[in-house]
């Protein structure tokens, strides 16, 4: 049955590779000749014909693009002109990593076999489109952590005052929460502050530091989780990302503030805790999510207002703690 052109702008509420899978698509054996294949796509229509299917009793051989089909030579084959081994996925993968899969191999389309390796059906390049589309749209609203699918994402815009207001406030509650919470922590070291206020101007610049660090991290594992990378494969590599990045920038912010201030004490403690601060926003970022993940909930909440709060309120604690550890 063709495609409603329309269905695009619908949302996509599917999960799995099976629920986008076109079934009626052109297939042919190996030895089937350019010329019959291209006779073949004009007796009929096909729900999806981006690619000519090649099968072998039933098991899927390769794939042929129409693009390579349409200019070939009468005499040659499929098997010639096919993409022999294309990428395939079964039927219960997870319609993110089908897309994300389609483009790392740089393909339009990908075939579907099932557990015994027969070919079931062909994912079209529209369907992988809607479905990157759509996990976009997502986990961006996500992020915001006020709403729980693409559907909802869509019409978020169009809510009334009393519904946005319910679905934001708690959010920021918890945000007003922290900063309760934060300016107890700095009543802590009221003590270091009167002997050297200079340490207050810091405290937003630290802060947003750790918090650009944090949102890249976590950006990068709620992804990589959403599409199927397995945490112990981003560990490492982000924890030293997040080291190099957090000396880079002490390098640069301690210098800095002692030409600026000439102050050695003040910038040595900046210094430390831009690197302390960034080096535990990264271990915040794929902590929480990692937890998430584990407990069954969705990954992309971690990365919202209660990451932010956790990071801040860890940053000013690192940082009034290098304060009393050289300051005396």
């Amino acid at each position: 049955m063709p495609r409603d052109p329309q269905s695009l702008e619908e949302p996509v509420v599917f999960e799995t590779a099976a629920e986008h899978v076109c079934t009626d698509v052109p297939v042919f054996a190996p030895d089937c000749r350019a010329a019959e294949a291209r006779q073949g796509l004009t007796e009929r229509s096909y729900e999806c014909a981006s690619h000519v299917v090649v099968c072998r009793d039933g098991r899927l051989c390769g794939m042929v693009r129409i693009e390579d089909l349409l200019p070939a030579a009468d005499h040659v084959t499929l098997e010639v002109l096919m993409e022999q081994d294309p990428p395939v996925v079964a039927p219960g993968v997870d319609q993110e990593v089908v897309a994300w899969r389609a483009v790392r191999h740089a393909e339009s389309a990908l075939g579907m076999v099932d557990g015994e390796g027969r070919f079931v059906g062909l994912i079209p390049p529209y369907r992988m489109l809607a479905v990157l589309l759509a996990e976009h749209e997502e986990d961006l609203t996500r992020l915001g952590g006020f709403t729980k699918s693409t559907e909802a994402a869509r019409s978020s815009s169009e809510e009334p005052v009393p519904r946005r207001f319910r679905h934001r406030l708690p959010w920021l509650l918890v945000g007003l929460l922290g900063a309760l919470v934060a300016a107890d922590l700095v009543g802590w070291f009221e003590s270091q502050l009167q002997r050297t206020l200079m340490l207050a101007f810091f405290i937003p610049g630290l802060v947003y530091l750790a918090d650009a660090v944090g949102t890249q991290t976590e950006t990068v594992v709620v992804r990589g989780l959403s599409v199927g990378v397995a945490m112990r494969a981003m560990v490492r590599r982000e924890l030293l990302a997040g080291l190099a990045i957090g000396l880079v920038l002490a390098l640069v912010a301690g210098p800095l503030v002692w030409l600026r201030w000439s102050d050695p004490t003040v910038a040595l403690c900046v210094a430390l805790a831009v690197l302390a601060a960034c080096s535990t926003a990264t271990i915040t970022a794929m902590g929480l999510p990692w937890l998430l993940y584990r407990a069954g909930m969705d990954p992309a909440f971690g990365s919202g207002p209660l990451a932010t709060v956790i990071q801040d309120l860890s940053t000013i604690l690192i940082y009034f703690a290098i304060v009393s550890v050289v300051l005396g």
